[in-house]
């Protein structure tokens, strides 16, 4: 359909609501010169004919590597989701096909992929990637192919700021420093007597930035915290003794880590090997994206972990979430991560949004229709409830906790758990991180 032929979902409710009122008014003009003779009733055109091809889905996440392990859980919960759908009758009739690439490799190979995806496959969306850098790059180039993109990770504030204000075909996930705002808030709620921080995070934009996150945050909390050294191994390094060895050398009231992959499990079995967390206090605050990887045998009882958007024992009395963990566990033997709440979530958001704008228009909608659906739409996903802001970001809360050993698990659960709201960790779309946290009562102020 030609742009001069499509009709927003506003435009179109400004035209309705025009035609209702101008019906009103002349009836009631009419009825004061003599009675009705007959009813006037609105009929809107018969909805067209939606096309019968299949939906043709892409997916980029990691498949190999030391971010597969959240990259492959979100692909299983995706084609889950799909499974499921397509037995439904698909979206609105139409089955769903899709096409998978490895996010592994140079951010020009994960450009080409996308390309590949949206040219030559011709995928009328696309869902994942985790890695920042990819996100950088898919953000600008999802407008310059006008394709959209619902990501599922990826997405640091001062990244975005600067290369995607005001996206109309990119939708973003959570601000990826939110698990380091959340983890601030359980150091100060836990941990009050914390005066010394260690820090050790990934060299890159993700590391860095919650670094800063979470310093920023505890301070506001407890005004005389000071970082006493600050680490950054590559990401995707292995051996971590030398840095171990540094912070206990510095004596840290608590060790904080943005770890997130594979590295998280192996920075604790080294910690574990020298007895660091018997001396300072931990908090990992995405550890547990990779969390059935945390053996109760090297990750002691009492340090913080976060979960991101999902915990799987999060509640007992949410029906989609049980039924999509037994069906994880029935066919990969193993515990879903939060990676599959993302893909998930995107899914159940594209599919709500075709249909809330096919119902508006009454045929098939065009992208740009569909964008205009998903924003501000708040859909069920296996963490509660989520949605998109006007601006195109993710809404959702965030699980975090304090490890318990469980005999009946071994890796370590979490208890307590508390679920950080989105308002507690994501400022406002009209401000800044920092003049957010500047505008935060000081504690105890009322």
């Amino acid at each position: 359909m030609a742009s001069a032929e499509r009709i927003s979902r506003r435009r179109f409710l400004e035209l309705a609501g025009s035609a209702v009122v101008g019906l009103a008014v002349g009836a009631a003009a009419g009825y004061a010169a003599a009675p009705p003779k007959e009813k006037i009733v609105y009929k809107p055109p018969p909805p067209k004919a939606i096309p019968t091809e299949p939906l043709r889905f892409g997916i980029v996440t990691f498949l190999t590597g030391i971010p597969s392990i959240a990259g492959v859980a979100g692909l299983r919960a995706a084609e889950i989701w799909i499974e499921k759908v397509n037995a439904q009758g698909g979206i609105l009739g139409r089955k769903i096909e899709y096409y998978v690439e490895d996010e592994t490799g140079t951010v020009e190979s994960r450009v080409e992929k996308f390309k590949k995806l949206t040219i030559d496959k011709k995928c009328d969306v696309i869902f994942g990637t985790e890695s920042t850098s990819t996100g950088l790059a898919y953000g600008p180039l999802a407008e310059e192919l006008q394709q959209l993109w619902l990501s599922w990770d990826g997405t640091t504030q001062k990244g975005l700021e600067e290369t995607l204000p005001k996206p109309t075909y990119a939708f973003r996930s959570i601000y990826n420093e939110a698990e380091a705002v959340a983890g601030a808030i359980m150091v100060a709620k836990y941990f009050p007597e914390v005066r010394t921080v260690a820090g050790i995070n990934d060299d890159y934009s993700y590391g860095r930035n919650c670094w800063e996150a979470f310093m920023t945050v505890l301070k506001h909390y407890i005004p005389d915290v000071e970082p006493v050294i600050d680490l950054w191994p590559k990401l995707g390094e292995t051996d971590f003794t030398s840095h171990i060895a540094a912070i206990k050398a510095a004596k840290p009231d608590l060790v904080f880590s943005s770890f997130w992959h594979g590295g998280a499990a192996t920075f604790l079995k080294q910690a574990a090997a020298v007895g660091l967390f018997k001396e300072t206090k931990g908090c990992l605050c995405t550890a547990g994206g990779v969390l059935p990887a945390l053996k109760k045998e090297f990750v002691p009882e009492g340090i913080i972990i976060g979960c991101n958007s999902f915990y799987f024992k999060w509640t007992d009395t949410w029906p989609m979430l049980t039924e999509f963990v037994n069906e994880y566990i029935k066919r990969y033997g193993e515990y879903p991560v939060y990676e599959a709440d993302h893909a998930w979530f995107t899914l159940q958001a594209y599919k709500a949004a075709v249909e809330k704008a096919y119902a508006v228009k009454g045929e098939w909608p065009e992208k740009e229709e569909i964008a205009e659906a998903l924003r501000g739409i708040i859909v069920p996903s296996l963490s509660g409830f989520r949605g998109y802001r006007e601006d195109n970001y993710m809404i959702c809360d965030f699980f975090q906790g304090i490890t318990k050993h469980d005999p009946n698990y071994d890796f370590v659960l979490l208890d307590p758990v508390e679920r950080i709201s989105y308002s507690q960790m994501c400022h406002p779309p009209d401000v800044t991180f920092h003049e957010w946290v500047k505008s935060w009562k000081a504690p105890g102020e009322e």
